[in-house]
């Protein structure tokens, strides 16, 4: 069975929500980032859940969409002018949109696993977007157990010269390609060979508390890792790895939130996307993510990415 149908309007959703996304930290963020005010995220959160999930209810009805909003306080009457902010990027994308309606389309996101459906991160990387740095529109499809379709929509990233905006898809077993996201043509990227030495390095996340810094250093020099980390928000971290610009994302469990589960969206899209790269990707215990069970990986601890040659010494010096 072919995904052509879903990899289309995925593709056109995420590049729709990544022009509200862009909108909202354009005339927000500033503001917000003086006043301290995460309201920006909120608004673009939202915008971007409505988006996506109007596309696949509208062409894939029976789907569950397992999302990381729903519209509870958008509905309460504190939020009327929340929502009507959230409507009017939605309309500035869509061209219409009514606030009933964009409610509706939010809490569409609020499926369960199913033997198939979607799961979305309207926003991954909070601080990232604030900041004016990476963040990622994370959306993959689960069908049978198994990541079939993931797309990245990262705005902000970019690699040597190339112009910020980058748009990662892959199918499970037709490879991963690489894109502007505002449109143009899309080449086939793969992960790093291990002779390449200037790109033998480890992406992280820039928060301290989402990882184990020290212990992720030591890992990545112990399988010859020598240059410092590269420290990213979002699942922007994984396109790196499938680009061939990293070799390694380690998020091993912080000591702070030892009891802490990784959420399916956080990594599913940028699973696929490394995988059909030519990369792996495990837990800690080199088990496989489970996307499929619940909304949280409870079976899962900690997350290695690779691409592939290393997989098996990182294994070893954990």
């Amino acid at each position: 069975m072919g995904y052509d149908k879903e990899l289309a309007i995925a593709k056109d959703a995420v590049m729709q929500a990544a022009k509200l996304c862009e909108a909202v930290r354009r005339d927000m963020v500033p503001e917000a980032m003086e006043k301290s005010d995460k309201s920006p995220v909120t608004v673009a959160d939202y915008g971007s859940q409505a988006i996506i999930c109007r596309a696949l209810s509208a062409a894939f009805p029976n789907d569950p969409v397992v999302g990381e909003e729903d519209a509870a306080d958008l509905r309460t009457p504190e939020m009327t002018d929340r929502l009507k902010q959230v409507a009017g990027f939605v309309q500035s994308v869509l061209g219409t949109a009514e606030p009933d309606q964009i409610v509706q389309w939010i809490d569409h996101g609020n499926g369960s696993p199913a033997k198939r459906f979607w799961t979305l991160d309207p926003i991954d990387g909070t601080k990232g977007f604030l900041r004016g740095d990476q963040y990622a529109i994370a959306l993959a499809l689960i069908e049978d157990g198994d990541l079939k379709v993931g797309l990245l929509g990262c705005p902000a990233l970019s690699f040597g010269d190339g112009e910020p905006g980058l748009l990662f898809t892959a199918v499970r077993g037709e490879g991963t390609y690489m894109q502007p996201i505002s449109g143009g043509e899309a080449k086939q990227v793969h992960v790093v060979q291990p002779g390449d030495a200037d790109r033998l390095r480890f992406v992280e996340s820039v928060e301290a508390s989402h990882g184990n810094q020290s212990e992720q250093e030591a890992v990545a020099k112990a399988v010859g890792i020598t240059q410092s980390s590269v420290r990213m928000d979002s699942q922007a971290k994984y396109g790196a790895v499938a680009a061939g610009e990293a070799a390694l994302y380690l998020r091993l469990p912080s000591p702070k939130y030892p009891d802490y589960r990784e959420k399916i969206w956080d990594h599913a899209a940028g699973a696929i996307v490394v995988e059909e790269a030519g990369g792996r990707v495990t837990d800690m215990h080199g088990k496989p993510l489970d996307f499929y069970t619940a909304a949280k990986m409870v079976d899962n601890r900690g997350v290695v990415v690779s691409n592939g040659a290393i997989h098996d010494d990182v294994m070893s010096a954990l």
